[in-house]
């Protein structure tokens, strides 16, 4: 078989021959039968590894048993409702919908076939409505047609089933055990989808596994890094693997738009919006949640996007992404979504709220889990005579924990510390004319007895807050704020050695091209990002010690992104700007180690960690005795910078030896021209200038002539 040619490669030797593809008719080209000359068709990779399902079984025809039996003039009645309810869980086929008539008494016989165009859309509907209650005396019994004869071929007589042999499957961590302790990162760029380590000893990423069109819109790490979820229009799939990424579990879920996994990767939830037919009402909305491993719908919501917007407001056409929240945890027990006046907590052992009602909060707006305890902190706004208010509520008791009344409010916002052990509310309130706001702060300290609150405001409390960040596992906290165009950088701690109860301001940087915070995951070390109108600049700054360690740019930079262990920080310039785009591997404390180029790029996401199964007494011991750990690790550092040495080493032997080349090719035709110079010379032959006399040759030449007549009187004078 020829070797594969790329369309770009044929695109180049086009160019370089002198044809112009535009003026051929590739139409008019005929292959002899089995033959592609090496051109890989661009349909080839989805016809092998995820054929759509219009295959020529009956996989997408549904047989709807226990219809009520009506006379032909309620034929037509029948058939709109039974095509009301199916209609809404795919697209049936144009005369998709068959209801037998009985030829003698003209009455329907009970049941009716029901064709969608595809095999997900079939069995997503026979999940629905198997036992839908049309009423007390009609239950829907729905099985596939292909089922049918499969009943049919039940034997008469029971057989014990054969029973497999146990093959293990995949390990899903084995990326986890790398020996160079690498991380991996996916990016999307144009139609190809890559996941690579991310190899910063020898500068460089090390491909993985690519595909193309492996999504129709994004992809999406699940939480602890376990699985790689695509997206396409019969719904969403997850991967993953030891060394390929196989396909482990579909969800079918037609016209999905969105994703969002459970923290500990148990459930995933699935978004799709469709549009109304009639103009005047709202979209409707569909939401399923899935179990990861079985695939199994274990609950779906359905509505109007009203009823799913932030506050139960009307008048939205989207919805508030993610809708429903996760409690913080290992077990994925609760999750929960905001209504209106209320706030319905779920519980996953029978996905029903829990005590059967939700929490009845008057004029909610907004709610927040904490990430490490079932606790809720709510905030309602001010109403009348009544102020606004954080509370906080134990899960699933529904006990009110601690409450804060807030006065003259404008706005409310709630940020978590990754352990729950503190929430800071940055609170918006009107100045007493109402014509302007100041901000200032209300800690929760969560831990502690009776939950003690803590007031903070910033030396100039007009200035406008911009961006606000905790450590990841700390107690320390950052905030830009300011009206300037270089605005100022606070570092606050909630615990302080002289007094542990009291936040203290550790320092404040003046005038920062920034306008974002991005925290390592392991804390210290934090990146102040100017972004957007910035133009990129970076500056990596260490908090223990309060100075900066670097400053850099990337310009037109978009995203920000440390990977799970702190070591190494992404920057990515996506398609929303048309040049430069690609992303940078940078090191902890700014040093750039490599950059990668890649048009129409459109995502870069690290592979997260799940958390160390260490205990934080082993952490410690391994923290004290890093040394003697780290004497391994740097001889391999030795190694590898002795091989980067060595390839500089053939690197530059390589150049050296093209230049010598080319000086020997251009002395070569030095000389094979050497007849033709003596030629232009009269018979000179040689080469050298000292040979020859220079004489100097003066040549006169008029440039202009001008005659003037003067009067014989001024002659005269």
């Amino acid at each position: 078989m020829a070797d594969v040619t790329s369309m770009g490669e044929i695109t180049a030797i086009a160019a370089r021959i002198g044809v112009d593809l535009s003026q051929i008719d590739l139409d008019s080209i005929h292959l002899p039968p089995g033959e592609d000359c090496g051109i890989p068709s661009d349909d080839d990779d989805l016809m092998e590894e995820d054929p759509l399902e219009f295959d020529a079984g009956f996989g997408n025809i549904l047989v709807v048993d226990n219809l009520p039996v009506v006379p032909k003039e309620k034929f037509e009645k029948l058939e709109g409702v039974v095509r009301k309810i199916y209609s809404q869980l795919g697209v049936i086929k144009e005369d998709g919908l068959w209801m037998p008539v009985d030829p003698e008494t003209q009455k329907t016989l009970g049941y009716c076939f029901i064709e969608y165009n595809t095999p997900q859309e079939a069995e997503l509907s026979k999940e629905k409505t198997h036992g839908y209650k049309l009423d007390r005396s009609h239950i829907f019994a729905v099985n596939m047609f292909d089922d049918i004869e499969k009943f049919l071929k039940v034997p008469d007589e029971w057989a014990p089933p054969e029973i497999k042999p146990y093959v293990p499957g995949e390990n899903l961590q084995q990326w986890l055990t790398d020996e160079k302790a690498r991380d991996q990162f996916v990016i999307r760029a144009g139609n190809d989808t890559e996941v690579l380590w991310n190899d910063a000893r020898q500068l460089k990423p090390e491909l993985v596994y690519k595909r193309s069109f492996w999504t129709e819109s994004f992809v999406q790490w699940s939480p602890l890094g376990t699985y790689l979820a695509t997206v396409h229009r019969q719904g969403a799939a997850i991967w993953g693997g030891a060394t390929t990424f196989n396909r482990l579990m579909r969800y079918a879920h037609p016209q999905v738009k969105l994703i969002d996994f459970s923290l500990a990767e148990r459930y995933l939830v699935t978004y799709s919006s469709h549009e109304p037919s009639n103009p005047r009402d709202t979209h409707r909305v569909v939401l399923n949640i899935f179990d990861v491993r079985t695939g199994k719908v274990m609950r779906d919501f359905k509505g109007s996007a009203d009823e799913f917007a932030v506050g139960g407001t009307g008048g939205v056409t989207g919805v508030s992404w993610p809708v429903f929240r996760w409690s913080g945890g290992k077990e994925d027990k609760y999750f929960a979504r905001i209504g209106k006046n209320v706030i319905s907590v779920y519980e996953t052992e029978t996905f029903s709220l829990i005590d059967k009602k939700s929490i009845k909060v008057e004029n909610v707006m907004d709610f927040s889990w904490s990430p490490a305890d079932p606790i809720l902190a709510l905030f309602v706004p001010e109403c009348g005579n009544q102020p606004a208010r954080v509370s906080l509520v134990q899960i699933p008791s529904k006990e009110e924990l601690r409450q804060k009344n807030l006065f003259s409010v404008s706005d409310c916002k709630m940020y978590w510390q990754s352990n729950g052990d503190y929430l800071a509310v940055k609170v918006d309130r009107y100045t007493k004319t109402k014509k302007s706001t100041y901000t200032g702060f209300e800690l929760f300290r969560i831990k502690e007895r009776d939950i003690p609150i803590e007031v903070l405001e910033l030396d100039n409390k007009n200035d406008k807050i911009i961006a606000f960040a905790w450590e990841p596992k700390g107690h320390r906290f950052a905030v830009i704020h300011g009206d300037n165009p270089r605005p100022d950088i606070s570092f606050y701690s909630v615990r302080s050695g002289t007094n542990t109860g009291r936040v203290s301001k550790l320092t404040t940087l003046k005038g920062k091209q920034a306008n974002a915070l991005y925290w390592s995951p392991g804390g210290r070390f934090l990146i102040l990002a100017g972004l957007k109108g910035f133009n990129g600049q970076l500056e990596f700054f260490d908090v223990d010690e309060l100075e900066t360690m670097a400053s850099a740019e990337h310009f037109m930079a978009t995203d920000v992104e440390w990977d799970p262990t702190g070591r190494y920080v992404a920057t990515s310039v996506t398609s929303v700007h048309e040049m430069e785009n690609g992303f940078n591997i940078w090191s902890f404390n700014g040093k750039l180690l490599y950059r990668i180029l890649k048009d129409h790029f459109f995502q870069y996401l690290w592979r997260p960690r799940p958390p160390s199964f260490l205990s934080k007494e082993k952490e410690e011991e391994i923290a004290k005795n890093l040394k003697r750990y780290s004497k391994k690790y740097e001889a391999e550092d030795q190694d590898v910078s002795l091989q980067l040495s060595e390839q500089d080493r053939e690197k530059r032997k390589k150049l050296k030896e093209e230049w010598e080349a080319w000086i020997n090719e251009w002395k070569r035709l030095h000389e094979e021209e050497k007849m033709e110079r003596q030629k232009l010379r009269d018979g000179e032959a040689s080469d050298e200038e000292e040979e020859y006399e220079a004489k100097e040759v003066e040549v006169e030449e008029i440039i202009n002539v001008t005659e003037e007549i003067i009067p014989f009187e001024e002659s005269q004078q």
